[in-house]
């Protein structure tokens, strides 16, 4: 019997309370669904510890994730939730990170997808409105130039589309409005908010899907997104034209930023430091919520109809997601400059 209460003795407990820093206010979205996991989470641990929330907003997000790389304790309380807008500035080498995600490991993610909608002047069938989008110049309000839209003003670029961005909007519910204002021609929405905001618009023919951004696979291939089968993706339209590729170097950044902005936009992570056996239970908590009904129901109404990537998985596809050659993150800089003279300031 020794030899078994050794390594009994050897398994580090679960901590009573877990400290899950989010470095976003309160409301937001990152917020939300770090409130809506933690009950979860909780509940699927076998010792359902209880987990707090800890908002540390300011820098979209920069702030708060540099204080948890500094001071966070590789001991299994402390946890971290990113977003797309932690993931795109430490590719980009933004200057005011001060993190490394190879020092972390991810628990769980969650996709999210997107669909693309234009003014009903446009047409209602593909062809015809790309045709007439390439024709007729019209506006895109954005938040950034660097934030969650810049696949998507990428994907408007690499498909010829005459779609000028206007930067300053303070969300993506404000660029819906100027959407319905008539202020702008083209708008996006994330599942979610096209489905409690876009949907009405398009039922009453105030608006027109274009496209969707899809969904990655284990195999890291966009395909359709389950949300909205009967839209094509981006890169079924970009791979139709003549001479195009997914070996195209706008292609692989495209892919490069979906992957970390919405094939995992939301991130669960550790230090990568934690006790290999307390991640091996965070990690099986994580897992048996891709089978639990109730979860999977509440998650569907949330954010859409996404299985969580969870473990080696998530792990997989994160590493692959954040390693941007200096190349390609020279072209993302080099392309805002000269297209939208944005300058992006990298380490």
């Amino acid at each position: 019997m020794l030899p078994l209460f050794a390594e009994a003795d050897d398994v580090q407990p679960t901590p009573d309370t877990l400290t899950w820093t989010v470095p976003f206010g309160v409301g937001g979205g990152t917020d939300v669904w770090a409130r809506f996991m933690s009950h979860w989470m909780a509940q699927s641990l076998p010792s359902h510890p209880a987990i707090v929330i800890d908002n540390v907003p300011g820098g979209g997000s920069i702030t708060g994730t540099n204080l948890f790389y500094t001071r966070a304790q590789p001991n299994g309380e402390e946890m971290l939730v990113t977003s797309a807008s932690t993931q795109f500035p430490a590719m980009l080498q933004d200057p005011r990170v001060r993190f490394d995600y190879d020092e972390w490991t991810p628990i769980i993610a969650a996709p999210t997808g997107g669909v693309v909608y234009v003014q009903p002047r446009f047409g209602k069938e593909t062809g015809e409105i790309l045709d007439n989008l390439r024709e007729e110049p019209t506006k895109f309000a954005m938040q950034t130039p660097t934030g969650l839209e810049m696949p998507v003003m990428l994907a408007f670029d690499m498909l010829g589309l005459a779609v000028e961005p206007v930067f300053g909007m303070r969300s993506r519910g404000e660029g819906r409005l100027a959407f319905e204002r008539g202020e702008a021609g083209v708008d996006f929405q994330t599942t979610s908010a096209y489905f409690s905001s876009v949907t009405p618009l398009v039922e009453s023919g105030q608006a027109v899907p274009l496209f969707s951004l899809g969904v990655m696979n284990e195999e890291g291939v966009i395909v359709r997104d389950p949300a909205f089968p009967d839209l094509p993706t981006f890169s079924e339209l970009y791979l139709a034209q003549p001479g195009a590729s997914r070996d195209d170097v706008a292609y692989e950044v495209f892919h490069k930023f979906f992957a970390s902005g919405y094939a995992l936009q939301k991130l669960l992570l550790v230090p990568k430091q934690v006790d290999a056996k307390l991640l091996a239970r965070y990690r099986a908590g994580a897992k048996a919520l891709t089978t639990n009904a109730d979860f999977l129901a509440a998650a569907r109404r949330q954010v859409g109809p996404y299985e969580p990537v969870v473990g080696e998985v998530a792990a997989r596809q994160l590493a692959s997601a954040m390693e941007l050659s200096d190349a390609r993150r020279q072209w993302v800089v080099d392309w805002l400059k000269d297209r939208y003279g944005v300058r992006v300031v990298t380490r």
